[in-house]
Formats: C-alpha cells, sequence, structure tokens
C-alpha cells in the first residue's frame, strides 16, 4: 500500500519540483550584459549573434581563439563588429532520461496505471454506439507516439448500419508515420468482422515491439461508401495507458488525411500491453533521486557559466529554458536585446559550431555595398519539404514546403528588420527550427534577398566560402590554422 501511494503521488511531486524550478531564477544565474540605462549604447557595423547551448563551453572557447579572436585583435575589426554568444538563462529542470524527447524538456508523466503487467488495454473506449455517424471520407488517421514500449495486439474499427455490423470492405494499417509499408495490418468485412468489444470490433495483429520514441499513424481505409463509421474524439474514453502513449493528432486538421476542425476524428482503435511494466516500475521509483542530482549538476552550471560570463563579457542570458525546442524564441529575445542594448547596421546570426571567414564577409559588404534596409543576405532553401517526424518534426505547419529560409550556418539581415523581429516577438509562433520559422516569420516582410552560396548548408571546405557548419571544436582550429598559416582552410599544400 505504501509503495503504490508513493508512486500515485510522485508525478505530483515531480510536477511541483519542476513548477518551482522553473519560477525561480537560480542564485548563481548568469546576469544579463545589458548597458546601463545613463551609458551610451555601444555601436558597431555588424553585430554577430552565436546561438550556443548551456554546455558547449568547448565550442565557445574555440571561436575564441580562433575568429573571434582575430577580431578582438584587429586594430579595425574590433571597433567594427561586435560578437555575442546567446545562451538560455536556465537549463531544462528535467534530467534528459525523463523527457519526452531529448529536444525538449516535457516531463515523462507515467502514472502507476500504467505499469500493470500483460494487461491488455484499449485505447479508445466506446460507451454509447448512438454517437456514431457515417462517414464520407474514404480515410482518417490518429497519430500517436510511444513514451514507454507497448506491444499493439487488436486493430479496431467502429460498426456502420442499424445492425452494428461491419459494411463494406474496410483496412486498418499501422504505420510508421510518413512511411508507406505498414508495420501490421488488419482487414474487416461483412463475412469476416472479428471480435467485439466496448462497440469496436477487432482483429489480432502479429505482435511487434514498438519501442520509445516511434511515431505512428493508424489509419482506416474503405473503398466502399459508408463503410467508415467515425465519432467526435469528446464523445469517447481515450486510454494513454498511463502515458506510455501520447496521442498527438485528434482534429487537428493540418496534415493530410486528417479529420478537419470540427469533424469526426476517429474510426476505430487499438489494444495493446506495456513492455516491461517492473522496469517502468523501477523507473518511476528512481526518478527523485535523478531529480535531485540533475538539480546539483544545473546549479554547477550556472555558476560556471557566470564565471565564464564574467571572464569574457561576450555573453548574452535570454529568458528561455535551453532546449532545441526552444531555439527559435531564443533566437526572438536575443533580437529584442540587440536592438534596446547596441547600434548596428547590420546583424549577422551564426551556430557555436560554424567557422566564419571574417575577412571575406566584410570584403563582399564593402565591394558590393551590402549596406541596405530591407535586406537578406544568405544561402536560401526553397521548397524545403516539411519533416512530420524526427528531431525537425513540424505538425503545426499546415504547407508541405517552407518558405525560402537561410541556412543556419550564417546570414546577414539588415538592422530594420531585426527591429521588426523584435518589436513583433511576443506575437510571432515559433515552429520546430530557428531558421524555417526565420522564413516563415520574413515571409511576411518579403525583403531583398541576396543569395549567395558561400554561406555553405553543410559540412564542406571550399576556399572561397563564408561559413562553414557542424564542426567540432578542434575542427574549428584547424580550419582556422590552416587559414592563418597558408590562407588555406581546407589544407595547405603541404598537408599529406
Amino acid at each position: 500500500m505504501k509503495r503504490r501511494l508513493a508512486l500515485l503521488l510522485l508525478p505530483c511531486a515531480v510536477a511541483v519540483l519542476v513548477h518551482l524550478w522553473s519560477a525561480r531564477r537560480p542564485s548563481a544565474a548568469p546576469p544579463d550584459h545589458s548597458a546601463h540605462p545613463d551609458e551610451p549604447l555601444p555601436s558597431y557595423e555588424i553585430l554577430v549573434g552565436v546561438l550556443s547551448a548551456r554546455h558547449h563551453y568547448e565550442l565557445r572557447q574555440a571561436i575564441r581563439e580562433t575568429w573571434l579572436g582575430y577580431i578582438r585583435e584587429h586594430p579595425h575589426f574590433q571597433h567594427r563588429v561586435g560578437v555575442k554568444f546567446i545562451v538560455g538563462e536556465r537549463g531544462c529542470p528535467v534530467p534528459e532520461e525523463d523527457r519526452e524527447d531529448p529536444y525538449s524538456c516535457s516531463l515523462l508523466n507515467f502514472t502507476e496505471r500504467g505499469t500493470g503487467r500483460d494487461a491488455e488495454m484499449e485505447v479508445v473506449t466506446l460507451s454509447d454506439p448512438s454517437v456514431l455517424v457515417p462517414s464520407d471520407v474514404s480515410a482518417i488517421a490518429m497519430d500517436f507516439k510511444v513514451l514507454h514500449p507497448v506491444v499493439i495486439t487488436r486493430l479496431g474499427m467502429f460498426p456502420s448500419g442499424t445492425r452494428l455490423e461491419v459494411q463494406g470492405n474496410v483496412t486498418v494499417k499501422l504505420l510508421q508515420l510518413d512511411q508507406e509499408e505498414a508495420v501490421v495490418t488488419a482487414r474487416f468485412s461483412a463475412i469476416s468482422m472479428g471480435t467485439m468489444q466496448n462497440w469496436v470490433w477487432y482483429k489480432p495483429v502479429e505482435q511487434f515491439i514498438l519501442p520509445k520514441g516511434f511515431e505512428g499513424t493508424l489509419v482506416w481505409e474503405s473503398p466502399d461508401a459508408a463503410a467508415l463509421t467515425t465519432v467526435d474524439s469528446s464523445s469517447v474514453k481515450l486510454n494513454d495507458g498511463g502515458g506510455v502513449l501520447k496521442i498527438s493528432s485528434i482534429a487537428e486538421g493540418v496534415l493530410p488525411h486528417r479529420s478537419a476542425p470540427g469533424f469526426p476524428g476517429l474510426a476505430g482503435g487499438f489494444t495493446f500491453t506495456i513492455y516491461d511494466g517492473d522496469g517502468l516500475s523501477g523507473f518511476l521509483q528512481g526518478r527523485p533521486a535523478r531529480m535531485e542530482r540533475h538539480a546539483s549538476r544545473l546549479r554547477q552550471e550556472d555558476a560556471t557559466l557566470q564565471e565564464e560570463s564574467s571572464r569574457n563579457g561576450d555573453m548574452v542570458f535570454v529568458d528561455v529554458v535551453d532546449t532545441y525546442r526552444n531555439v527559435p524564441s531564443k533566437l526572438l529575445q536575443f533580437y529584442k536585446w540587440s536592438v534596446g542594448n547596441t547600434g548596428f547596421n547590420l546583424l549577422l546570426k551564426t551556430d557555436d559550431d560554424c567557422y566564419i571567414d571574417v575577412d571575406a564577409i566584410l570584403m563582399k559588404i564593402d565591394h558590393k555595398g551590402l549596406k541596405r534596409r530591407n535586406f537578406w543576405w544568405g544561402n536560401f532553401r526553397q521548397s524545403w519539404a516539411v519533416d512530420r517526424i524526427g528531431k525537425w518534426q513540424e505538425l503545426e505547419y499546415a504547407s508541405p514546403a517552407y518558405p525560402a529560409f537561410a541556412c543556419g550556418s550564417g546570414y546577414v539581415v539588415s538592422r530594420d528588420l531585426v527591429q521588426w523581429l523584435a518589436s513583433n516577438a511576443d506575437n510571432l509562433k515559433a515552429y520546430q527550427g530557428e531558421d524555417v520559422s526565420m522564413g516563415i516569420w520574413m515571409a511576411a516582410v518579403g525583403p531583398q534577398k541576396y543569395q549567395d552560396p558561400g554561406w555553405l548548408c553543410e559540412q564542406e571546405c571550399y576556399l572561397d566560402m563564408l561559413s562553414s557548419p557542424q564542426h567540432t571544436a578542434e575542427e574549428l582550429r584547424l580550419l582556422w590554422d590552416r587559414r592563418r598559416v597558408c590562407g588555406d582552410p581546407c589544407g595547405c599544400p603541404w598537408e599529406p
């Protein structure tokens, strides 16, 4: 009984800890290096903002020792160019193993009812068949994500007609999201209806373990008119197995074959069991200790960042929790900081894993006259397909392709565009990444784009490149050393 009570109280206790950590600013939180209101603002021709994760100390240090160090030592560039690392003020208070995915700060909110062994559960329970209505579409889909391994045991569909049987032919498929080949399939017809349970016709399927992180979609298809019967999701009881499943796309109305807003969003369901329920119970019991260890690491990280910031004076801490999903908001917060704390004509955005050729960038600005209003200089990706799965998953942008956006290794925007972004920051929606978000935001403004392949999109190397992304700290130093010694970051003649 004590163990049961402890498990029931655990999610509440963890939620309180997360709230308290997020609400307070740690005593060792790094300070914001904003200018004093009575002092003149520092002014540069080009302000460089380097997006950097809190724990990327080695990358920041490599930049300080290479192209940033070059700027600081150059008698002309040190007054012409200012560089700031953009860092989230707070780390995620949830340990990585307790998050829904590595890219966000969402707690895996499991409960004890999901830890039962071998108990088969229905994801949808229908108590009143009178709420069923005939569908006038040939395909309906429901998306879900697996947060702890499960085994799908049966696929099901709602009955149709006055006799609550199966009319016509219906195929139910379980697919990995954005994949064409089904993991398992069940076929229903008037002569092969399966077994009814709680007003759902079910058929058993070959059992597979769906691992944590599996993103699936359940599709009901029929070539026969009115063979699919649907119900509004508010009229059924959904069972996520105590948090092991996340049902994500009921009536969102933004993806192909998904239900439009207000239209019934389900045509059946499935049954499942939880894999390794004992392991899940042990995971929950170990959470308080993990939370405390992680909180201690965050306190140490805060102190380390404070010392780094005081020593170098080149860090801006913005009011976000530092995770990948928050990078668009992190960028917007830096835009707000930049217009309020510095004077500049152009802003260059880059990442902390990028090599930058400062001389080449400044030479192009001077020789090409790239000092304009409503101006965006970068290497633009056109008609880039929207990902619906994985790290770059986007479920809220309805179009199949993004507007033109610049590669994140580096781009330059004029001050008036930064001012527009800063003044509208609280109303701009953040999408899955800062680069595609920037493209969507800029589509509303229609800036003059200057296309330049010198801003590389992948980890490549060319003598005349302006930037190159996805490097380690050692690679950044090697590229810069080669450039300094022989003028070619890609390799000196005497190297093997």
